[in-house]
């Protein structure tokens, strides 16, 4: 059930909504996999495996720490706009307009900034760590709904797409049902991207050529 303080009254204003959006964006633009495996030695993760910059390609150049590494600092750099963005402009779960609060409009701009880098000629990840780390900003118990999923469909499947769109979903649903609908439209946004962007692993799943966790492209 939703915590007294969301139900609380207060208003985003615009200064909020674009600081959150661009804090979120500058935070989640930065290519933690691809500096990380430069620095490790392996070279330009984008001309390994599926050439993206996420954890899961990390760990294609064989190095678990990287790959470690790489998930965590891609987790927090969705994390920590979010919660710089509560603390600095509290928008209160509760409220309608706080869909369009700093919080959730940080959480959309980070998985932005992941999939769409400035630096990278806006070449970047699919966003499913760094959107584990906006919903544990979010809420708790949407961040712990999307990590269970995850984890449950990829001990049983081992194909880490799926297990990742299967997660994004959750995090909106979870949003709903827990009730914390103001986020649920910043994390259904989210959870189309991230579809979105792994459209050519739907289609290898439908033709039952993804390849499992630790497998090649």
């Amino acid at each position: 059930m939703p915590s007294p303080n969301k139900l609380a009254t207060g208003r985003s204003s615009n200064l909020d909504q674009i600081f959150g959006l661009l804090i979120g964006y500058l935070a989640g633009s930065i290519p933690f996999g691809l500096l990380l495996a430069k620095a490790g030695g392996m070279g330009d993760i984008r001309n390994i495996g599926s050439g993206n910059i996420g954890a899961t390609n990390v760990l294609r150049t064989g190095s678990k720490k990287l790959a470690a590494a790489t998930l965590l600092l891609d987790l927090a750099k969705g994390l920590v706009p979010v919660l710089v963005a509560k603390a600095l402009f509290d928008q209160p779960a509760g409220m309608p307009d706080a869909m369009f609060g700093a919080a959730p409009l940080a959480a959309v701009g980070a998985v932005l900034g992941h999939c769409f880098p400035i630096w990278l000629g806006f070449k970047g990840g699919k966003g499913v760590a760094t959107n584990l780390g906006v919903s544990i900003g979010l809420a708790w118990e949407i961040g712990l709904a999307y990590a269970l999923v995850w984890l449950a469909v990829a001990y049983f499947s081992r194909i880490s797409s799926l297990a990742g769109m299967c997660a994004v979903v959750a995090a909106a649903v979870a949003a709903a049902v827990l009730g914390y609908v103001a986020y649920v439209p910043a994390l259904g946004v989210i959870a189309v991207l991230v579809l979105w962007l792994h459209r050519a692993n739907i289609g290898r799943l439908s033709r039952g050529e993804e390849p499992k966790i630790g497998q090649g492209k």
